[in-house]
């Protein structure tokens, strides 16, 4: 979920914080990614008809394979340099979401049950969909991919999002793309949406944190106390507060310590025990891997013969399709070594000129 209704907040009163384009924008940049967030798109949609799903001979799924693959070649014939970030384990504030996106599942698998006893395709593909979920072979199967793809990707210590924001901070990445808004609360400058979107139709959205903050006239701390008081996926919400109220609120009280103490509460009811400074340390300071952890990344050339054995032979997908990527990802790999050739030759040119 990341941040409930930031999206909006933003959009109604940060206008200026937000541009669209598409691929064309950002050629030769390197882009973190969510993989988790971007694997967990591919199962929904691509390849499934209510229960029926994109799966090989053995009835494995391979809708994360597919989307991963074909989006991935169309972002390095595009010019990007993707690096994709896998969640490592999660804190122990969002065990309760957790436990609650399990009950969901569970739910949503009986309401599945009951609808194809029913016959009723439409009650089928919601409930089918509600019982996604992102598996631990799923995200092998992804990382064994992008091995042999020739691409880098970075096993984060807890959640991606930080991970990520972390990268863009630090200028190793130019933005970080997913689909979670608190990837901002998390602090990374720049944020796109939609950049692994199954449709290249839809535009992509480029979030800027400091304009953000200047168009809202906060700091980064109240940022951070609006997205909690939004509703995140660490604590529960005050119920009663919306986007619109919390950042009435921020702005009246300046800070969540002042909020709670002059909050009407019999309108507003503050859970008990609200663990709001737990989850503000979180998110200001997130366990992330180390700077001296994290290699150099480096984009090297596909394993052609593991590609095709790995996606054709085992998983079913088109030979002829396959090699067609495979020559897009090689073109871009050349086109990557030969711009980084010639910025060499260039300045070494002028410093001996």
């Amino acid at each position: 979920m990341g941040i409930k209704g930031l999206t909006k907040l933003l959009t109604e009163n940060t206008p200026k914080c937000m541009k669209r384009g598409n691929l064309a924008s950002y050629v030769g940049r390197q882009i973190a990614i969510d993989a988790s967030c971007s694997i967990y798109q591919f199962l929904m949609v691509i390849g499934r008809n209510g229960t029926e799903l994109l799966m090989n001979q053995a009835g494995e799924p391979t809708s994360h394979l597919y989307g991963l693959f074909y989006r991935t070649v169309g972002l390095l014939d595009a010019g990007l340099k993707p690096v994709y970030v896998f969640d490592g384990k999660p804190p122990e504030l969002k065990r309760q979401e957790m436990a609650k996106r399990f009950l969901k599942r569970e739910d949503a698998s009986k309401g599945l049950a009951a609808a194809i006893e029913s016959g009723d395709k439409e009650v089928i593909e919601k409930f089918s969909k509600r019982t996604v979920m992102v598996t631990k072979q799923h995200n092998d199967d992804c990382k064994k991919l992008l091995g042999l793809m020739g691409l880098p990707l970075v096993q984060a210590s807890s959640e991606a999002e930080p991970e990520c924001a972390a990268l863009c901070k630090s200028g190793k990445v130019y933005a970080v793309s997913s689909e979670d808004m608190d990837t901002l609360t998390f602090g990374a400058p720049r944020f796109m949406r939609h950049l692994m979107g199954p449709s290249s139709k839809i535009p992509v959205v480029e979030f800027h944190l400091e304009k953000i903050l200047t168009e809202l006239n906060l700091t980064m701390d109240q940022f951070v106390d609006l997205c909690m008081l939004c509703g995140c996926d660490y604590c529960p919400t005050i119920r009663g507060i919306g986007g619109q109220t919390a950042l009435k609120l921020i702005r009246q009280h300046g800070s969540m310590e002042s909020i709670l103490e002059n909050i009407n509460r019999e309108r507003y009811q503050v859970p008990e025990n609200w663990p709001f400074q737990e989850v503000r340390h979180l998110f200001k300071e997130p366990l992330i891997c180390a700077d001296d952890q994290q290699p150099d990344f480096a984009w090297t050339d596909p394993d052609v013969k593991g590609i095709i054995n790995f996606l054709v032979e085992e998983n079913g997908f088109s030979d002829y399709r396959v090699r067609k990527a495979i020559q897009k990802i090689e073109a871009a790999m050349n086109n990557t070594q030969s711009s980084i050739q010639n910025f060499f030759t260039k300045n070494f040119s002028k410093g001996c000129g």
